[in-house]
């Protein structure tokens, strides 16, 4: 492999104590050549849907053979592995919860386990995916990792419902900005679209029926719909907060994490789009 190796660092575990320098620390003191880039650490731990659109839509701009290590509600149950998969020329170390597939919209071909059996605490199992991670960049590569499976946990984001004359998508992310991004692509949207006129609808029987180019297509305070930088649909108001002024919420995380029989169940509002 030509320059120093890339691996990506994403979490649910914040910064604001010592454990993210720890893991790095234990990254480097395997493979000191190691270029650590930090995607986020303030994943919310139950929410796979935003995960996953965060993770997939930065990993895709990173060199082929990256290596992307993605620590999420890590003991939601009691693991005796980590997994070791293969996305698009790159790897990917995660938890066997679901994530991976959420990233992959599929299940990988290639997947390894990293044995944690004996290992209890957060920097125990990191110690093991640091020492994986060193294998992986040195002569011993992925098969050294520890023996292929192809069982693992699988969970899928929701797709567009699609009727001859509409769609219906779900609030996928709201950033920082309170825009709301949905789980429409460009592509999609298009194919069904056909070339008509239509109507995004959204909450209290708001409407857009534009595709504008980007904030500064609409005057401040106007209400405005794109496809952003991922491809998805968003929604925003120029230098306004869209989700709190609209009352919009993405996955119900309340109701997920409130009523254990609710949990790995995905609760969204929706936005509809009518062609005519």
């Amino acid at each position: 492999m030509v320059g120093m190796p890339v691996v990506s660092l994403t979490s649910d575990i914040g910064q604001q104590d010592y454990l993210i320098g720890a893991v790095k620390g234990q990254l480097l003191s395997c493979n000191a050549s190691l270029n650590i880039v930090d995607i986020t650490h303030y994943l919310s731990s139950s929410n796979y849907p935003q995960a996953a659109y965060v993770c997939k839509n930065a990993f895709k701009h990173f060199p082929k053979q990256s290596l992307h290590i993605v620590l999420l509600n890590l003991f939601e149950t009691k693991a005796d592995k980590m997994l070791l998969s293969v996305i698009n020329d790159q790897y990917l170390i995660s938890p066997d919860n679901g994530i991976v597939t959420m990233i992959a919209a599929e299940k990988p071909q290639t997947i390894y386990e990293i044995d944690i059996r004996n290992n209890h605490t957060l920097l125990e199992i990191t110690d093991t995916v640091a020492k994986a991670v060193n294998v992986v960049f040195s002569a011993g590569g992925i098969a050294g990792t520890g023996n292929e499976i192809n069982e693992i946990v699988e969970k899928y984001p929701l797709r567009p419902t699609i009727g001859p004359n509409w769609m219906e998508g779900q609030i996928l992310f709201i950033d920082h900005f309170e825009n709301v991004v949905i789980n429409i692509s460009k592509e999609e949207f298009e194919e069904h679209r056909q070339g008509r006129s239509f109507k995004l609808v959204f909450k209290r029987n708001e409407v857009i029926d534009t595709i504008y180019e980007n904030y500064a297509s609409v005057q401040e305070g106007e209400k405005l719909a794109f496809f952003n930088s991922a491809g998805y649909l968003e929604i925003a108001i120029n230098k306004g907060n869209m989700a709190g002024l609209f009352g919009l919420q993405g996955f119900n995380e309340r109701i997920n994490m409130q009523n254990p029989a609710m949990q790995n169940k995905w609760f969204y509002q929706t936005v509809r789009v009518f062609f005519e």
